[in-house]
Parts: structure tokens; sequence; C-alpha cells
């Protein structure tokens, strides 16, 4: 099938192509914002073709002496990953969310844009220019969904904005609900970054780290559930049950020292980590009402508008606030 395109009721677009699935926003001058949509989807229609063409290269671990890939997303899928190959297993696929995204957000710095965003599949890059922000809704535990929300509007589990002045340009999330595999505990770990993959590949590091010893967890080896993985077989989360609130910290506590890990090496600007109702910060996740949690207080439901909400899997639309999240899945 063809890549395919359709514009939403509120002005943005639904790019998908195969398993690729982005809704694109932008605000400006109104020349600029459809000259901008014109340019990414013409890029857009040859992105997995190109993916695919190394696609073999792409679910290889990454080694020591590597050369990079050829195609401009996949180098950047690599170049995200490169900084971890020698703690963890890592493929470039850890990132390619993110890449996509920071592949096409590129087609809207130009003048007239104010701002835009892609959100791939709860991976985003951002475009802001001076003076602008954008506000960020969390989503953590899709479990929770009930039908008055899909009715009445969601209440994310949190809102944060991310304005010009910061160095963030990418947001990711990960977690062991997610359409891909993790190897941790995490219901969701947000993170923000100064680039989109380098985002998504450290949303799936801290993920695997958020993760405790417990029988009742149970693990599968990827292969087992997916023939083409590229993670083998290494085990994967595929349910976790109820855990008591202190083996909850733990795990929690185990993802915060990896993320502050990342930040002393310069790879994260802050993350929040969501496990069963309990949520721990690294950095300043913050907005106009400040952080939206602090370290292992119970996640409070915030009723703010957001311009998107990111979260696990959901196809969701919300007449409310006029947010939709299609396909909306962690990495």
């Amino acid at each position: 099938m063809s890549a395919q395109r359709r514009q939403l009721s509120d002005g943005r677009w639904h790019f998908q192509h195969g398993p690729i699935d982005i809704v694109i926003g932008a605000d400006g001058r109104d020349d600029a914002v459809r000259t901008a949509h014109e340019a990414a989807w013409q890029r857009f229609r040859g992105v997995l073709e190109e993916l695919v063409a190394e696609l073999p290269r792409l679910r290889e671990p990454i080694r020591p002496g590597d050369c990079p890939p050829q195609g401009p997303i996949a180098r950047r899928m690599w170049t995200a990953c490169a900084p971890y190959h020698r703690s963890c297993f890592i493929t470039p696929m850890a990132a390619v969310a993110g890449a996509v995204a920071q592949e096409l957000v590129a087609y809207y710095e130009r003048d007239g844009i104010d701002r835009a965003w892609i959100n791939n599949g709860g991976d985003i890059a951002l475009h802001l220019a001076p003076g602008h922000a954008l506000r960020i809704g969390i989503y953590a535990d899709i479990a929770r969904l009930d039908a008055r929300e899909v009715l009445h509007g969601i209440r994310s589990d949190g809102c944060f904005e991310v304005a010009h002045p910061m160095a963030v340009r990418g947001v990711a999330t990960s977690g062991w609900r997610g359409r891909s595999f993790s190897l941790g505990v995490a219901d969701s770990v947000t993170v923000l970054a100064a680039t989109a993959a380098q985002a998504d590949a450290a949303a799936t590091i801290v993920a695997n780290a958020v993760d405790v010893d417990d029988p009742r967890i149970v693990r599968r080896p990827a292969c087992e559930l997916k023939d083409d993985t590229d993670l083998g077989a290494i085990p994967v989360t595929v349910d976790v049950p109820r855990l008591d609130p202190a083996t909850v910290q733990r795990a929690l506590d185990a993802g915060l020292r990896r993320a502050h890990e990342l930040q002393r090496e310069g790879l994260v600007d802050s993350c929040a980590l969501v496990c069963q109702g309990l949520v721990a910060v690294a950095g300043p996740i913050a907005g106009p009402a400040g952080p939206i949690a602090g370290p292992a207080d119970p996640i409070a439901g915030l009723a703010d508008p957001a311009d998107l909400v990111i979260g696990p899997p959901a196809a969701l639309r919300v007449v409310e606030r006029r947010l939709e999240v299609h396909g909306a899945a962690l990495s």
C-alpha cells in the first residue's frame, strides 16, 4: 500500500504508511503552513522504502568500530543509539520513530511557522519560533481509560510545557505496555531531549532500567512474541501484577539512577518515570503550574488543556479538547 494522508477536522494532518503513523500540527502564516505540509508529505512518501532498504543493518546491535548506515534517517538512528552500545544491547531501531519525526520537522523550520509538532506514535519532534511554546499532556496508564473519558475528554496525569528558550526539541515515551518491547516494568517513561531521535533512544534505555526482581512479573523471549524482532531471545516484559508500593519505589529508583546518569552525560534534559500510580522526576519537567509530580507521589489527574497527549497505545478521539491520538504508541 502506498503512503496515505488526510486532513483532520482541526487542520492537522495524518500521514500513514505501513507501520508509520504520524499526526502533524503547525501554527503560523497560512501560506507557510501549507508549503511546509506539502514539503513534509513529499519527503514522507519515500521514508518507508528508504528504511526498508537498510533494515537488516538497522536490526543489528551497534558494535565498537561500526560504520553508520547510509540514509539520513538511518544515520540519525545510529547516532542517537551509539552512546549506549558499551553499556547495553541496543540497535538503531530504538530510535526509529523519533528519527522519522525529526526528519519531517525540518520542513517546518522556516519563516512564517510559529510552532510545529510531528507526533510519530508518541515520539515527538518540535519546532518552536521565539516567543512560542507547546503544552504536552502525559497519559500514563491506558488501563484506567473508561468510556466517560472517551466521551468527555482525557484527564491527563500531568501536563508540561516546552518553550522556545529550552534546549528541548524532542519528546518520547516508552514502557512495557507499548507497541515495542521493554525490559522493565514502567507504565511510561517520558524523556525530553535535544532531538526526537535522542529522546526516543533514551526513553527506551530508562524504561528498561525501571525494573525489579519479582517472580510474578511475566517475561518471555522477544523472538517468541515477534519473529522479526531485533531483540532476539532477550526476555521482555509481557505482564506486571499489582506490586506493593515499596517494590514499585525500588523499580523507580533504579530507573531514576539511570536517568541521572544520562543527564550527566548530556543525553537528556529531563524525565518523568511512572509506575503503578507513583512517579519520579529527573530534571525540570515543569510548566506554569509547576512540575507534573514529585518523586513517589501519587499521580493527580489534571484537567489542564494540552496541545497534544502522549502515552500508551490508544486510538482516541476526544471531542471536548479536540485532541486526537492516532495509535499513540510507546517505543
